[in-house]
């Protein structure tokens, strides 16, 4: 990450706190911690309101002060956008297949929850100063040959809002780098200032030593914790000390591998069977439920033995849960002896979870909950409360597998990462080829989508950009020209930064951006002067931002065969799925 580092200032770090409390053999198979920090690493310095991290912008790093002190801010410093979407959910979709109403009336309820519990999270800015307040001003400039982002007049920014000052040894932005996460907080310079920056795959190898997983663990239990489980709506009503024993007691534990997209591409030509079984086993059917599992980041999958394979019934997501339905059982029915897991509980390529002990929940949080809002006693169980298989139950399950085919598609192309995910309903289809045609006329005659790609049945997912929940594309990126508009969660490629180095098209596991030569007007090439070959840009789907109607190949598709869907949440997916007509 910084072939600049010299040894002197390596012999350094591995000195400091944390690295100085590390055991040294927990890294032998892998190199030394010297090689993990040289190759995932590097020295940063700032001066006073350089920018180190900016909220909304995702994590993949975390930054260890090495001297001086940084300010992290308690408040937004910038006012968000309010949200807005022009696509239709998969929700929708479904309920419109099948002759329901449409969901929008629940879609804005659920947006007005979501931006009033951002108002009431949000610290207010310093009342101690009473002139007006203006949003702080970004301005970039040049340092030492190397671009920096500051904020103007940083005294005044400091006075008006609310910030807390983080000291030499003090590690910050960890958890979103861990979870690929946006970020929470501003942090800028205070002074010059010395900062180590960590890559999230340094972070996963210095994970490796116990002592160093504690400390990230308990800075998570100490700092995180409470507000991630509030913000959970199993959590929202339960009271302080009842969250505060969940945090005593909860486990926090990762399983799989985070460089998920490289596994997915190796495992790609296998049987279905036989990448389940290579799957990362979380929570085992016919096992006791011992535990409810909460998803932080990435994805798993829910699947039942069945014959000499596995079925899929679904894949959980960032926020969702697994266990509460045997847990539920056990607390409406409590003179039954308990059921155990009905289902098991698979990594699908890297997954973080909580793990809080069923008795806990049992004890403290179901009596909290309305009965409303939990499912339902388990009346055809699979498993019996001694592990035994119920044969009684395939027929009862039948309705829930009937398109559990579709779901395992989803989950073996990984369509399930997709938030504005590219969907053609062959049916209705008639290849016109409308949809390219206003792509292209759209973005200087170049269309940003392939109208081909993984297909099941009468419905085809073109090779566009999914807007991934998990947007490996932009790991790596050395200018920050591939980001992510944090209210509306689109992907975007910056073309004035870009420089054509093509690490986010060799990340993206689907292929879904181009590199394409940058052309005169005249639509000659530009040529690098120094190589004589063509000037390469990154090329994607921004889902055309720029047009208050939306994307234009949705709008222009003159049968209403071209969707885009949020294909991430399947949460009564199955159920829907098995009423719509084949």
């Amino acid at each position: 990450m910084d072939p600049e580092m010299l040894q002197r200032d390596l012999s350094w770090v591995v000195t400091t706190p944390p690295f100085d409390q590390l055991n040294l053999d927990s890294y032998s198979s892998v190199g030394s911690l010297e090689q993990i920090l040289r190759h995932d690493a590097k020295i940063t310095r700032y001066e006073p309101g350089d920018l180190i991290i900016r909220e909304g912008n995702y994590g993949s790093s975390a930054y260890l002060v090495l001297r001086g002190s940084v300010r992290a801010f308690l408040v937004s410093l910038w006012p968000e956008p309010a949200l807005e979407s022009s696509t239709s959910s998969w929700w929708d979709f479904l309920r419109q297949s099948i002759g329901m109403e449409s969901s929008k009336s629940i879609s804005a309820a659920a947006q007005s929850v979501e931006l009033e519990k951002r108002s009431h999270s949000r610290v207010k800015p310093n009342p101690a100063n009473e002139r007006p307040i203006s949003t702080p001003t970004e301005l970039v400039g040049t340092r030492e040959g190397k671009s920096c982002v500051f904020l103007q007049d940083i005294e005044a920014v400091l006075t008006d809002y609310q910030s807390e000052s983080l000291s030499a040894g003090t590690l910050f932005g960890e958890m979103a780098a861990i979870t690929r996460t946006p970020h929470r907080f501003t942090v800028v310079a205070e002074a010059p200032t010395v900062v180590l920056e960590i890559r999230w795959q340094g972070l996963r190898l210095l994970r490796r030593d116990p002592g160093f997983r504690e400390f990230l663990d308990a800075r998570y239990r100490t700092s995180g914790l409470h507000r991630h489980l509030r913000e959970t709506p199993l959590f929202r009503f339960v009271d302080d000390d009842s969250i505060s024993a969940i945090v005593a007691e909860a486990r926090l534990e990762s399983y799989g591998d985070m460089e998920w997209f490289a596994e997915y591409k190796e495992n790609a030509g296998r049987d279905l069977n036989e990448r389940i079984e290579r799957e990362t086993l979380i929570a085992q059917e016919s096992k006791p439920a011992n535990d409810l599992f909460l998803i932080r980041a990435g994805f798993a999958r829910v699947s039942f033995e069945r014959g000499n394979g596995h079925q899929t019934l679904a894949y959980l997501g960032r926020g969702q849960m697994f266990g509460l339905e045997e847990l539920t059982h056990r607390y409406l029915q409590p003179t039954l002896s308990p059921l155990p897991y009905q289902t098991s509980l698979r990594a699908l390529g890297f997954v973080d979870v909580l793990r809080i002990p069923a008795e806990r929940i049992l004890a403290s949080v179901l009596s909290q909950v309305r009965k409303s809002e939990l499912p339902g006693p388990i009346t055809a169980p699979r498993y019996d409360h001694r592990g035994r298989v119920v044969p009684e139950v395939h027929h009862l399950q039948s309705a829930r597998q009937i398109n559990s085919s579709f779901i395992e598609f989803l989950v073996d192309e990984r369509i399930m990462n997709g938030q504005q995910t590219m969907l053609i309903d062959l049916n209705c289809c008639t290849g016109c080829d409308e949809c390219v045609k206003a792509c292209a006329a759209t973005h200087q005659g170049i269309p940003r989508f392939h109208r081909t790609g993984p297909q099941f049945g009468r419905f085809q997912f073109p090779h566009a950009c999914m807007h991934c929940t998990d947007p490996v594309c932009m790991i790596g990126c050395p200018t920050g020209a591939i980001h992510r508009n944090t209210s509306t969660g689109v992907v975007s490629i910056k073309e004035d930064i870009c420089i054509g180095c093509k690490t986010c098209a060799e990340s993206c596991p689907y292929n879904n951006i181009d590199m394409l030569e940058r052309k005169e007007t005249d639509g000659r090439p530009i040529l690098d002067q120094s190589s004589g070959l063509p000037i390469l840009k990154a090329s994607k789907c921004d889902l055309c931002q720029s047009l208050p109607s939306g994307p234009a190949c949705q709008q222009a598709c003159p049968h209403q065969a071209l969707l885009r869907l949020n294909t991430s949440d399947v949460r009564s997916l199955t159920s829907l799925l098995a009423e719509r007509p084949s």
